[in-house]
């Protein structure tokens, strides 16, 4: 990048800051904005989201139909679905990639401003599209967030088009934020920021940015496949017509099961900031977790069957994918011991974000243990849509995605705002979080070893007082959020002043430590000869 550019790149910078109002927010290519925008609109639809699992849990909190219809019931499964994995995990992980991957390779911004602009967007859109689905006369999409043929075909409600219209647009939005994520990391960095020097938070989303282009590509394939199935007399999955309906499972979890892993790779890269910084030492095994997160990225391709041990595959398939999924335990089981590693004997301290960051390890790796026992094919028969799958993908998207999100953004929120949040409030924030999701989830794991099935309104009276503490936990997690949107307005409008290094971290450990940089006071630097 020439010096003229660099000029220039913070010439636009120092002039987004000036715009005021709507308009700034509006126009803005300067990527801290958009990385806040995108972090507040997953806030957003983490609350809206976690609204639809509470009237899920309402309703189960005993047997027999109290509150809705079972049709409502399946548009909100699958709503609540849609929305927590495009709506408030991946714009949030997309957020705090535009707000730090810049910084941590000493580039100006990112590579591709005005197309970083129009990916965030469009989301807004594509949900409000989603969700004015609830207020027709059809209803909302009730087929499951994995819309599986013929549900989502001959038997969809009339709701289906705007669905995959909805799902085009995020999946539009997720490869633009991926390509722009790639062109900055591969041409913007700092002299002598060489791949293997770069944070581990910059490589997860490097190697997560060629996952989302491989994949969405795939999904949009499949909805429209949906789309001209369901309007246009086509029989991609129709049996009658000559097409396989489970010939879909093929093509949707050859995108769906990278797309777990677009999930949680930046978490691992943020836990692996964040543990290092408290533990006072550098992370260990540094290489050996950039190969891991490549090796499950890789492997995340060859397993996708998995998901499909029920569908009579021939008996080749299934032990073909059982060692695999089995095989992917290897590189995540490294990562794990690395950050145990990075704590041993380390000068720990237990500040908010390193509290986040334990909890993600030993809660997600909980998460890992229930889908080692899902990978071996005999059993899966047996764990196969109960509510033990239902515990093994809350474990790994809830106490893993969602804790590292927390994790990162009480660690860098002093870095974002220039100001100290409130440690009580935020203490509150985890502890409530911690009890009641684990008070929601882990029961779901014997629910589902006695066989309760997932996605139906009612159920045996054998599974009442499971769960009657499974919708108090699920009352008492999505109610605790609130006291993190009370932290962060607080933190917002102004808390203690942040020190230059308000964590005190080691030096040498220099690009994860947050420094009191607020966006909006930010000067135009000296021009550069």
């Amino acid at each position: 990048m020439t010096t003229e550019a660099i000029h220039d790149s913070h010439e636009h910078d120092h002039h987004d800051h000036k715009m005021t109002g709507i308009k700034r927010w509006l126009f803005t290519t300067n990527h801290k904005d958009i990385g806040t925008l995108y972090l507040w609109f997953a806030f957003i639809m983490l609350l809206f989201g976690g609204a639809l699992a509470m009237l899920i849990r309402a309703e189960l909190f005993q047997p027999g139909l109290q509150f809705v219809e079972p049709d409502f019931f399946n548009q909100l499964t699958t709503v609540h679905g849609l929305i927590m994995v495009f709506g408030a995990i991946m714009p949030a992980f997309t957020g705090f990639a535009n707000w730090m991957i810049p910084m941590m390779i000493g580039a100006p911004d990112m590579a591709l401003p005005r197309m970083n602009n129009w990916s965030f967007w469009i989301l807004p859109f594509a949900f409000a599209i989603l969700i004015s689905s609830f207020f027709m006369d059809s209803g909302a999409p009730n087929f499951g967030w994995t819309f599986y043929a013929p549900l989502s075909t001959t038997y969809s409600n009339g709701s289906t088009a705007f669905f995959v219209f909805a799902v085009h647009i995020m999946g539009i939005s997720s490869i633009m934020g991926a390509i722009n994520v790639i062109v900055t990391i591969m041409n913007m960095r700092a002299p002598g920021m060489t791949y293997m020097k770069m944070p581990l938070f910059v490589w997860t989303f490097f190697i997560t940015a060629y996952l989302l282009i491989a994949v969405m590509p795939v999904l949009a394939g499949v909805v429209t496949m949906v789309l001209t199935d369901t309007y246009f007399g086509t029989s991609f999955f129709d049996a009658a017509g000559g097409g396989d309906p489970v010939m879909f499972q093929h093509i949707f979890w050859f995108f769906g099961h990278p797309e777990v892993y677009i999930m949680i790779l930046p978490a691992f890269g943020i836990v692996s900031t964040i543990i290092p910084t408290f533990a006072r030492k550098k992370l260990f095994g540094y290489s050996s977790m950039v190969y891991a997160t490549a090796s499950i990225a890789f492997l995340s391709f060859i397993v996708w069957a998995h998901h499909m041990f029920t569908t009579g595959m021939p008996l080749a398939g299934e032990l073909f994918f059982m060692y695999c999924t089995m095989l992917i335990a290897v590189p995540t089981g490294v990562k794990v011991f690395n950050w145990v590693a990075t704590m041993w004997r380390g000068a720990m301290t237990f500040e908010l974000p390193m509290l986040f960051s334990i909890a993600f390890v030993i809660l997600f790796t909980i998460g890992g243990f229930s889908g080692l026992m899902l990978a071996l094919t005999p059993v899966d028969f047996q764990y196969h849509d109960t509510y033990f799958v239902v515990a093994h993908f809350h474990y790994v998207l809830v106490t893993g995605s969602l804790f590292s999100i927390y994790a990162g953004a009480y660690y860098w929120l002093p870095k974002w705002t220039g100001h100290m949040f409130s440690e009580r409030l935020g203490k509150a924030h985890f502890w409530c979080s911690l009890i009641s999701v684990n008070i929601l989830f882990f029961p779901m794991h014997f629910l589902g070893l006695a066989g309760m099935p997932r996605r139906i309104p009612d159920y045996a009276l054998q599974f009442a007082d499971f769960n009657k503490w499974v919708s108090i936990g699920g009352f008492a997690f999505g109610l605790s959020q609130l006291i993190f949107l009370a932290v962060v307005i607080q933190c917002i409008r102004g808390g203690k002043k942040a020190e230059a290094n308000p964590w005190e971290a080691e030096e040498g450990l220099e690009w994860s430590v947050p420094s009191p940089a607020p966006y909006h006071t930010f000067e135009t630097p000296p021009k550069i000869d």
